[in-house]
């Protein structure tokens, strides 16, 4: 565990507190699909993501989503943050992209280092800054874009996270992650398929030049 957390954050936290982080930090695995948090659910410790990508969406009374960012290894979620600080409910999903594995920390070890270590203070108030970015970027992109464009954007966001040009979703995911229907997914598709900047096969889209 000491060479992940040095790996991902040691260009972030000094040694003392690297040190403290693997003395208390319990390691969760959750694969491709499971769920971290939900909404009405207490978080009793904070993640570190150590590996893997996490989905955070919000969820609407009908169980309809909305995707609002994703987190990669060495971030942390501003939303589970305030949960933690705040012992409120979440009012977020959040779910393994790929398969994760994270550093869970115990709250009152989060509110300590707040006050000790400089470093994890920046890294909170940094993480908080990134997350709001993050969903007004997704507020702009409902507000002020049409579909094909949030879809392309999506589709580009997703790629990051795929080791190949091959991305394994359904339309009826990516509906759900924009907050529209499966019917508009599929006829938006056909039209890039038709244009030659993706291939649409079974559960999969093969990206091919998207920008």
């Amino acid at each position: 565990m000491t060479d992940q957390v040095k790996r991902n954050y040691g260009h972030i936290f000094e040694e003392k507190l690297i040190q403290e982080i693997n003395e208390v930090g319990i390691i969760k695995s959750i694969e491709a699909g499971g769920e971290l948090i939900r909404p009405g659910q207490y978080m009793k410790a904070m993640p570190l993501l150590l590996d893997g990508v996490i989905k955070v969406m919000r969820e609407d009374k009908d169980g309809f989503e909305l995707m609002l960012y994703f987190l990669e290894k060495g971030e942390t979620c501003a939303m589970t943050l305030s949960c933690c600080t705040g012992s409120a409910i979440s009012e977020i999903k959040a779910v393994a992209e790929t398969d994760s594995d994270l550093l869970m920390i115990p709250i009152e070890k989060m509110e300590e280092w707040l006050g000790k270590y400089k470093s994890w203070r920046n890294f909170i108030f940094n993480s908080y800054h990134e997350r709001l970015m993050e969903v007004l970027e997704t507020i702009d992109n409902i507000a002020f874009k049409r579909m094909d464009e949030r879809l392309l954007d999506y589709l580009r966001n997703k790629s990051k996270y795929y080791v190949d040009s091959e991305i394994k979703i359904t339309h009826q995911d990516i509906a759900y992650d924009l907050h529209t229907s499966r019917v508009v997914i599929s006829r938006l598709l056909k039209q890039l398929e038709k244009i030659n900047k993706i291939k649409l096969n079974r559960n999969s889209i093969k990206l091919l030049n998207i920008g």
